[in-house]
Formats: structure tokens, sequence, C-alpha cells
């Protein structure tokens, strides 16, 4: 809804219009007024989509200015029809927009390709905030049951949240250009301490979907694709019904894991249901008939569950692979693709090893090169032999790996890690051949390679000792003000704690004072009756 009156505009070949410039702020104008007055700002031509730049009516110097620059003067510039302009300063939400960059008078006129470039980057945040909602302690109370909602909770002063904040905007404005049924917001769990403790909310940023009274957290990487994948997927049915070919093909083709049932009614989807309301938030579930599978995939039997994945599919057989919600959090990832930190921390449930090659980032020189397509041969000629043992992958960003072995880990390299224990294994000679890959892989399986690491109370120490000193490095080359601070304060308060505790203890003289004079017999049978008690 707009703000203020709305301008008059004249005929083409010089168009001049009028808006009141208001501020972001409340929805007052800079100047304190009532934005709902008319306030003589007058604007022209460079306008559409590129902020606000004209002339200063009183010097006739070029000018583009923010809020608050631009209150009190009156600007004007010129555009003509056979441009192709509006010829309108950009509103959004009823609020004049203008570019953060200062011209002042007597500076270098403003290109209109500047102006355009500048105000092109400024939409997409300004329009993306109209679609994303701020939440309080009341949500709870407010909200309708039927509702879908994707949250996250942030802290001002997480750098990570800061990161997160314009990607956030741009998925509340494409879920609703796209007729999503979901709805965005965001909380701050420093104010809204009552709404993060109903969503037991522990770190920031927080990303979760409420649905039917039900949270599904979100656990991937914080990228605007995976984000509206996950949207996507928890939004809607559990199990998805395929009922024609062509959508079993799109659906295998446009996701590298999805779970199938095929048949009727049976115990055995009711089942694999069961499983989906957990593992929703990692992987789609579909259901079909016999008849859209294509020929090449063979059932011997119905109902059945099938998992796609690598061009190729894996049929559960309860006898040999168990649980199947165990066995789908086993098969649930790629043989081999790009793992991040957070795909990584997530594969330990499977209770897989991981072979990874540690690439540099952003960088594939020879030796890089050299490892990723040696892993990548082992992953797919070997993958009956080590596929239901190992998972094969690549890493362009090895921080979350210094932190499991405490130091820095050398790129380009390989290793096999164990996540289930925190535990890796590095080759005990370099590798260069596919042979020597193979000899390495048996090793750890055998034994034969030394393990590392682990989650004993030493290694728990050690870690702990070293995120310490990581967290802190930082802060006290930055500001070591605050680091002396943030050390030495808990230390004198301990100290002073233990001293005034001992100084307020009982001691010894205090109980021979208060003892009465007795006489010597009696002193010498007090001492026997105390070394007694003794």
């Amino acid at each position: 809804e707009r703000q203020g009156t709305e301008g008059t505009r004249q005929p083409a070949g010089g168009r001049s219009l009028s808006y009141p410039l208001v501020s972001a702020v409340g929805g007052r104008r800079p100047d304190g007024g009532d934005p709902t007055e008319s306030q003589g700002h007058e604007v022209s031509g460079l306008g559409g989509l590129g902020g606000v730049a004209g002339q200063d009516s009183s010097t006739g110097a070029p000018f583009r200015g923010n809020m608050e620059d631009s209150s009190n003067r009156v600007l004007t510039c010129s555009t003509t029809e056979e441009e192709g302009q509006t010829g309108l300063c950009y509103l959004a939400g009823g609020l004049t927009c203008c570019d953060p960059v200062l011209e002042r008078p007597g500076s270098d006129p403003v290109t209109e390709e500047q102006v355009r470039s500048a105000g092109l980057l400024l939409v997409p945040v300004l329009l993306g905030s109209a679609f994303v909602e701020e939440l309080d302690d009341s949500f709870m109370e407010t909200t309708e049951p039927e509702e879908i909602w994707l949250i996250q909770f942030y802290a001002p002063w997480c750098s990570f949240c800061k990161q997160l904040d314009p990607v956030w905007h741009q998925i509340g404005s494409e879920l609703r250009s796209l007729g999503s049924p979901v709805r965005v917001g965001k909380s701050d769990a420093t104010v809204n301490t009552g709404l993060a403790r109903e969503f037991k909310i522990r770190n920031y940023p927080a990303i979760l979907m409420l649905k039917n009274d039900v949270k599904f957290n979100y656990p991937g990487s914080r990228t605007k694709e995976a984000i509206m994948d996950f949207a996507d997927r928890v939004s809607g049915p559990l199990v998805r019904s395929l009922s024609s070919k062509r959508l079993f093909q799109h659906a295998v083709s446009h996701h590298d894991v999805l779970v199938l049932y095929v048949g009727a009614t049976s115990e055995l989807k009711g089942n694999l249901t069961a499983a989906a309301e957990e593992l929703i938030v990692h992987t789609y579930f579909f259901s079909a008939s016999r008849e859209i599978l294509p020929q090449e995939v063979t059932l011997t039997s119905l109902p059945a569950v099938l998992l796609f994945k690598d061009g190729t599919y894996f049929i559960y057989d309860e006898e040999q692979d168990g649980d199947l919600k165990s066995w789908i959090k086993r098969e649930r990832f790629p043989n081999f693709f790009l793992i991040d930190g957070y795909t990584l921390y997530a594969m330990g449930e499977s209770g897989k090893l991981v072979l990874l090659a540690l690439l540099e980032e952003r960088h594939l020189c020879e030796e890089n090169l050299r490892y990723k397509l040696l892993v990548e041969k082992v992953a797919t000629e070997h993958k009956d032999t080590y596929s239901r043992k190992f998972y094969f992958g690549f890493m362009e960003d090895s921080g979350y790996i210094d932190g499991l072995i405490m130091g820095e880990a050398p790129v380009p390299s390989l290793m096999v890690v164990n996540l289930s224990n925190d535990g890796y294994f590095l080759p005990p000679a370099p590798i260069e051949t596919e042979l020597q890959l193979l000899d390495f892989l048996d090793g750890v399986l055998d034994g034969g390679v030394e393990a590392l690491g682990g989650n004993g109370f030493t290694q728990r120490v050690r870690r702990f000792l070293y995120e310490t000193r990581m967290t802190l490095t930082p802060v006290f080359r930055d500001a070591p003000v605050l680091g002396c601070f943030l050390i030495g304060f808990p230390l004198v308060v301990g100290c002073v704690f233990c001293y005034l505790c001992i100084k307020n203890r009982p001691g010894s003289a205090d109980d021979d004072e208060d003892t009465p004079l007795l006489a010597p017999s009696m002193q010498r049978k007090k001492k026997l009756t105390e070394k007694k008690s003794d």
C-alpha cells in the first residue's frame, strides 16, 4: 500500500512526477511530518528501477542521495518516451528508495547506467522484505493449524545470520512468486525468547518448518537452492503419488536420491510412511503402480521399496537389510558427490565410512584433479565391493576436517573418515595408483591401517582445548582488549570467590579462643578424648 499522495504525470518529452519522500522508519517522513501530506519533491526520468537521481533545483548540480539527504531537495531530471523509461521513482511498499551512494553538488555527474545498476541490486532485497514476516512471542497463539511456515531464528550478533539474511529474503520472494503455500518468517531469538524456547533453539541461524503443529528441522547447507528444495519437499505430502511414466521420469531426473513404494496398501507401506515422517527432511518419497516403471526395472514380488540413485536402483530386502528406516539412512546419499560440512556431519548416521579427496577450493590443478578422478573411478568401478561399507566424495573446503583432526589438513590429500566416532585414517604412504588406493581401503576394513582420533576422554579434552583456542585466537587478534576481558574477568571472579570462602571458613584459632579455661587435669582428659575421636 502506497503511503502519501501519488504524484501527477505530465505529457511525454519532459515528464515531471511529484511524490512525497517517505522514511523507511515507522512510515514517517525524514523531516518528521505526516506521510499522508504531499510534499512537492519533483522527480522525473532515470527512476524506473534505478532509485532517485537528478539535479538540485537550487544549484543545478547533479544529485543522488539517501532518504535523509533528499527530504528537503527538489530533484529534477528528464527522460523521453523514446528512451523506453518509465519516468517513475521506484517505490517499494510506498517507500521512495534512493541509492545509498551520495553525490554532493560539484561532484562528477551520475550516469544512467550507474543509477539503474544500483537500483537493480536494491530491488530484490526490498521486494523480498515484503514477503518475510517478523515473528514474536505471540506467533503460536495467532497462527492457524493449517498454515505452513518456514522460519529462521537469528541473533543480531551472529555473522552467519547476517550472511543468510539476503538469501532468506530471496527465498520469501521466490516462494510467493511460485504460489507456494509456505509462508516465510524470521524471529530474533534474543528478543523473542519465549518463541525460541518453544522450538528449542540452541544455535544460530536455526531453520525449521512448522506444518500441522509438527516441527521439521532443516539439516542442510545455507544456500537458496537447498532451502527451497527443503521447503518444497516438506510442505507437500509425505508420500507423493506418481500416476504416469512421464511423472516417474521427471522425478528420477530431478532428484539425486528418491525412495519409491510399488504395490497396493500393505504393512510395508505403513512402515515406509512412518519412516518418511522422520526422513522427509532429507529425501523424497513416492508411490506408484508397477505399470509406470520402465521394463529394465525388475521386481520379483510386490509390494516392494526401491531407492533410485546414481543412475541405478536398489531393492529393499528385509532379511538382508534389516529395518527399513535404517536402510534408507544408510543409502540416502549418492555414492560419489561433492560433500560440504553439513552433509558430512549428517552422513554420520549412515554408519558408513567416507573416503574423501580433499581439494583446493575453486582451484583444480593437475594434482587435485588426479585425486578426484581416482576416487571417482574406485567409486564407480568397484561399487559392488565397497558400496556397503563406504561412501565416496570430495571436499573443496576442509574446515570441518581441520576441526576433526585438530590441525590443518594437507591439500590435496586422501583420507577415510569414520563419523560414528570422530575417527579417521590416513594413508601410510603416498597414493599414486588405483591399486594403492584399493590396498588402503582394504587396510582400513581389516585393521591394517591405524585408526586416529576418536571420541575417547583424552580426545574430547584435546578437542575442547583446540576449539577454545580456535575461538579465542581471532578475538585476541582483532580485539585484544576484549579478549583479555573475556579471559581475565572470569578468572578474577573465581579467585575472589575462593578467597572469600577460605577467609570465612572457621579456623582452629577461633575455636581455641571460644574454649573456656580448664584445669590442667581436665585439659589432659579433653586431649585424650579428642585423640580417641580422631
